[in-house]
C-alpha cells in the first residue's frame, strides 16, 4: 500500500482477522473435544477425525484445506482493496449461513459478533478505497499502480 493510512488500516484489520480465526478455532474445539465415536460417525465427522482426530485444522465446509492460494494479491492498490472488500462480503455470507444452520445460542452469539466485525471491515476497506482513489486522482490520471507507474 502506497499510503501510510492504508498500511495502518491493513495492519489493524489483518490483526483482527487472526483473532477471528482463533475464535472460530476455539468454537470448533469446544464443539468437538468430547465427541464419542458414534457421534463422530453420525455427524459425518469421521473422515476429518481420521486425519486430524479432534484437532483444529483449517478446512472449508466442503473439506478443502486452507491454502495461501485462496488469498489474492496483485500489488495494485485498487485491485487489492477491491479484493479485500469482496473477501469481507464472502465472510459475512459464510456467517449468515452458519446462523441459518446453527441452533446453539453460544455459537450464534460469537458468530453474530464476527459477522458484525466483517461489516465494519467492509466499511473500512471502502474508506480506504475511496482514499486511494482520491490520492491517485490528485494527478488527474487514470487509477494506476503507484508502485510501478510513476
Amino acid at each position: 500500500m502506497p499510503y501510510p493510512e492504508l498500511k495502518g488500516l491493513l495492519t489493524d484489520i489483518g490483526t483482527e482477522e487472526l483473532g477471528h480465526l482463533e475464535m472460530v478455532g476455539t468454537i470448533v474445539h469446544q464443539l468437538t473435544r468430547n465427541l464419542t465415536e458414534e457421534q463422530i460417525r453420525t455427524a459425518g465427522f469421521d473422515a476429518y477425525f481420521v486425519d486430524h482426530t479432534a484437532g483444529v485444522y483449517p478446512v472449508a465446509a466442503s473439506g478443502a484445506p486452507w491454502s495461501a492460494a485462496t488469498m489474492q494479491s496483485t500489488g495494485d492498490t485498487i485491485a487489492d482493496l477491491t479484493e479485500d472488500l469482496a473477501a469481507e462480503q464472502k465472510a459475512r455470507v459464510t456467517y449468515d449461513n452458519i446462523l441459518r444452520l446453527s441452533d446453539d445460542p453460544d455459537v450464534n452469539d460469537v458468530i453474530r459478533f464476527l459477522r458484525a466485525r466483517e461489516i465494519v471491515h467492509f466499511q473500512r476497506f471502502g474508506e480506504g478505497l475511496r482514499l486511494a482513489k482520491d490520492r491517485l486522482g490528485e494527478k488527474n490520471v487514470y487509477f494506476m499502480n503507484p508502485s510501478f507507474d510513476k
